[in-house]
């Protein structure tokens, strides 16, 4: 008997979803202002003082936000951004679509993070900017990354699509390189379905972004969504449809309301995580670092076969049988075809990300698990590792 049937499969990365933005939602709907509008503005306004940041534009992904804050930072075709190889495609894909050429730096195999030693390796005099990846919301060396940067007069483009709230050594990310860039996307950590922010510190920037988000339009075409009433526009650039809606906006707002107690309950979840797995012989996350804040956006476990008895794709497919939904965060970038017959990278040129992302799975951490749902996923683990994993290995793969 799998300890959940089909009729209660735990869905990996499902989003607490409360009444309030039911509610607002309605609201919205009813007011027949459904595109974008005043509560773009106003969740742009909440988010910008939640992160402590002066300028924030709303967009409809994180994708559109990193694409814009490339094009912002002035990087296009002949430059080079150097980044992560452990991350979303997005990430890659947004310097392509600049016209620019992604270099990759290998991980720290520790924190999972980019390493600012290999960033360094990675250097050339056609590099333009670092765009470093807050993986699982575990924040970046970015003393370090801003050092190189600093040096090198690069731009740093933070992905913060895991870490809304994460801090490191006092400051928020987002607000320490030049542009922050984050995810509402369905299973992040605060959602409204699809949705990007970015943040800035220059009011030009922001104002750039805000215009290449919108066809383009010089900033009167924005004022068409407020009360003012129709405002001529000019074309002053070859833009993209990238906005946010107010029906996104609506249920950002409740989120956002609620970010700390679904952080809250991300800590406790990854806690008994850790206290309850320790035995079993699987690699868990290494803890948070002293002096910075992680949001517990992943809990990535690895799964070496040679220690644990069973492969990571088998693992992943009793974990489905026992009616639990689990993820892959990531298969390494030069695994995936296109960028290897693009770029010619090769798995064994970044071999820490290759052999962490052949061996991850990403366990249920949203604030909607229940104790009870937690308490599944750990007793699926359980039964999954301990029915294959040889009985005299020790803890850790």
């Amino acid at each position: 008997m799998p300890i959940r049937d089909k009729q209660d499969f735990l869905v990996f990365g499902s989003p607490r979803i409360e009444e309030g933005e039911i509610q607002e939602l309605e609201a919205v709907m009813r007011s027949g202002w459904l595109g974008t509008g005043p509560l773009v503005a106003q969740f742009e306004r909440e988010f910008a003082h939640y992160r402590g940041a002066p300028h924030a534009v709303a967009l409809n992904s994180c994708s559109a936000a990193l694409h814009l804050s490339l094009l912002a930072s002035g990087v296009g075709p002949g430059d080079e951004v150097i980044t992560t190889p452990l991350t979303f495609c997005a990430t890659a894909n947004a310097i392509i679509h600049a016209g620019a050429t992604p270099v990759l730096a290998d991980i720290d195999p520790q924190t999972l993070n980019i390493d600012p030693a290999k960033v360094r390796d990675k250097l050339s005099r056609r590099t333009r900017a670092i765009l470093p990846v807050h993986f699982g919301g575990r924040p970046c060396e970015m003393g370090e990354l801003m050092a190189l940067a600093g040096r090198h007069e690069l731009k740093v483009i933070e992905d913060c699509a895991h870490a809304i709230e994460t801090q490191y050594h006092g400051r928020n990310v987002g607000t320490i390189g030049d542009f922050g860039c984050f995810s509402f996307y369905v299973t992040k950590n605060i959602t409204t379905g699809e949705g990007g922010m970015v943040l800035a510190h220059r009011e030009e920037d922001a104002a750039r972004i805000k215009v290449l988000g919108l066809h383009g339009m010089s900033k009167d075409a924005w004022k068409r969504f407020g009360d003012e009433g129709y405002k001529h526009y000019y074309v002053v650039e070859a833009g993209f449809k990238y906005n946010m809606m107010d029906l996104q906006a609506a249920i950002g707002l409740k989120q956002l309301a609620r970010v700390e107690t679904y952080w809250q309950r991300r800590q406790a979840i990854w806690k008994r995580y850790v206290d309850e797995l320790a035995e079993l012989p699987l690699l868990l996350p290494a803890q948070p670092a002293d002096g910075t804040r992680h949001a517990y956006h992943l809990f990535n476990v690895q799964v070496d076969e040679a220690r644990c008895g069973i492969s990571r794709d088998d693992f992943l497919g009793a974990m489905t049988a026992q009616g639990i939904g689990v993820g892959v965060h990531y298969l390494a970038l030069p695994e995936h075809p296109f960028y290897r017959q693009r770029y010619g990278w090769r798995p064994e040129e970044t071999p820490h990300a290759t052999r962490v992302g052949r061996r991850t799975v990403s366990l249920p951490i949203s604030a909607k698990l229940s104790d009870q749902d937690v308490g599944d996923v750990i007793a699926a683990v359980r039964l999954v590792v301990k029915e294959h994993a040889p009985q005299a290995r020790g803890p850790s793969c």
